[in-house]
């Protein structure tokens, strides 16, 4: 007989974010997105693919000491639609949110068509329409359907 998952894999933090029921395999995404790599000394947990009832499987992220902006919750949302945006303060969750895809994300992507305005020096914020399948940039109309996260803007 096999005996329930109880083990607590990642240790709770103090004060930060989790970023809950993450598809699972993209949470290494979800750091570039966040634009974590280590170097700068961030306390961060990371499940990849662990049990859950809801999705199967998932993934789940802990960054202790941040808590996200609005843009970075929206560019999430690209990537992982069904993630939940927990407030850890004094290792209690004082604010729970799901991510809600928008309509559009202003100035956190760039466009990878070479011709669009917003690659010609321009001061124009790049502007792009969040479909289904993708996203589309408002000026050129150009559609990124895969590796959103190779165009965050930097």
């Amino acid at each position: 007989m096999t005996q329930p998952d109880t083990e607590l894999r990642v240790s709770k933090i103090e004060n930060g974010t989790v970023i809950d029921h993450v598809t699972a395999g993209e949470a290494l995404r979800v750091l570039a997105i966040l634009g974590i790599d280590g170097t700068e000394g961030e306390t961060v947990s990371v499940g990849i693919n662990v049990p859950s009832d809801r999705l199967g499987r998932k993934d789940v992220v802990k960054v202790e000491g941040m808590e996200l902006s609005q843009d970075e919750v929206d560019v999430l949302s690209l990537i992982a639609p069904d993630a939940t945006i927990n407030i850890i303060r004094e290792y209690e969750v004082i604010e729970k949110s799901r991510v809600d895809r928008p309509e559009s994300v202003v100035g956190v992507l760039t466009c990878p068509n070479t011709n669009c305005i917003t690659n010609a020096g321009e001061p124009v914020n790049t502007h792009f329409d969040v479909l289904d399948t993708g996203v589309q940039c408002r000026y050129c109309e150009t559609i990124i359907r895969e590796n959103i996260t190779d165009h965050i803007e930097t």
